[in-house]
């Protein structure tokens, strides 16, 4: 009996070795490789101060990347989240410089509302235009990048659009440099927006549509789903976390330009697949976005931090992590 209980103990603990899901474990095994060898390469890496301050200064991507793990999941790609942050931005700013609203309070309270809006609105057209003119979504929203991205040239005519009123900068600043509960507010926002997210994906009926989508849209089309609205949704939310970025960005700097959120659709994507999301859909992995989007960040410190390598190799760095992390899902993917 002893010896069959044995066996049994050895093959139970066998299975569940083999049915834990690498590609999920992955990202927070490389951010914990990181923050040792931050902290070998400098003392003062591993200081909460630092850390956090690499945590702040991820929002913008973190919160980015949570709306692009929809948008892959189900299937899509979105190139235009950087020139949406850029127009979406230009947009909060001139509303609050108009003077539409005299009250420098409801003029920053309908200036947000505008802000989530038009983040909404962006998404709404990236989702019509890649199913209802079922144009591939790469190429769907390589238009509007370049749509987007020429309204702020023209918004702008081609300087930068900066807040003008100091009482509105005052009342805004706190959005991005304040504190909740003794945590900098944009970590605070990108737990709020997080745990959201996870609720949806991993606990709504939505959720999971999109993740049926994703895998296969015929078979999720056959089962009753409707595809092309979960899809359309997805690029929605993806809307909706530029415009939060935008409620932090614009706090931070009181300005926008035609040259704001370059390349961050990369890095969006880089921390969605370094996060174990699978670039071709069908598998979603909130919390790993976000541990993608603290290891670019933290990429970034330690160079800087370091002599090692320039910091101007920083978009190097970042797309070689990219490709390095599609060959490492496609290895894990060969082993399960």
């Amino acid at each position: 009996m002893s010896m069959n209980s044995d066996i049994k103990d050895k093959a139970r603990t066998s299975r569940s070795w083999r049915d834990v899901d690498l590609r999920a474990v992955a990202p927070f095994a490389a951010l914990a490789l990181l923050l040792i060898v931050g902290a070998l390469v400098n003392p003062n890496f591993i200081g909460i101060s630092n850390l956090a301050n690499v945590a702040t200064r991820s929002a913008f991507i973190a919160i980015i990347a949570v709306g692009a793990t929809f948008v892959i999941s189900a299937g899509d790609l979105d190139l235009s989240v950087g020139s949406m942050v850029a127009f979406v931005a230009s947009l909060m700013i001139l509303f609050m410089n108009s003077g539409a609203v005299a009250d420098p309070t409801m003029a920053v309270v309908a200036a947000i509302v505008l802000t989530i809006l038009a983040g909404a609105a962006c998404g709404l057209v990236n989702g019509l235009i890649t199913t209802v003119g079922r144009i591939e979504p790469f190429i769907a929203t390589l238009g509007t990048m370049g749509i987007y991205r020429g309204l702020t040239t023209w918004l702008s005519q081609g300087g930068a659009i900066t807040l003008k009123s100091p009482d509105m900068q005052n009342m805004v600043r706190p959005a991005y440099f304040g504190n909740v509960l003794g945590l900098p507010v944009p970590i605070v926002v990108i737990l709020v927006v997080t745990i959201i997210a996870a609720f949806i994906l991993y606990r709504t009926r939505y959720g999971r549509h999109v993740v049926a989508v994703g895998s296969s849209s015929d078979v999720a089309r056959y089962s009753g789903i409707a595809v092309n609205r979960v899809r359309v949704i997805a690029f929605v939310i993806q809307g909706l976390c530029v415009a939060i970025t935008v409620l932090l960005y614009v706090p931070r700097l009181g300005s926008t330009s035609a040259t704001t959120g370059i390349l961050w659709e990369l890095q969006a994507i880089t921390a969605v697949v370094v996060g174990g999301t699978a670039l071709k859909g069908g598998a979603g992995r909130v919390w790993g976005t976000i541990c993608g989007a603290f290891i670019l960040e933290l990429v970034g410190n330690i160079m800087l931090l370091s002599n090692f390598i320039s910091e101007y190799l920083i978009g190097a760095i970042q797309g070689s992590i990219i490709i390095i992390a599609m060959l490492v899902q496609r290895s894990l993917v060969r082993k399960s």
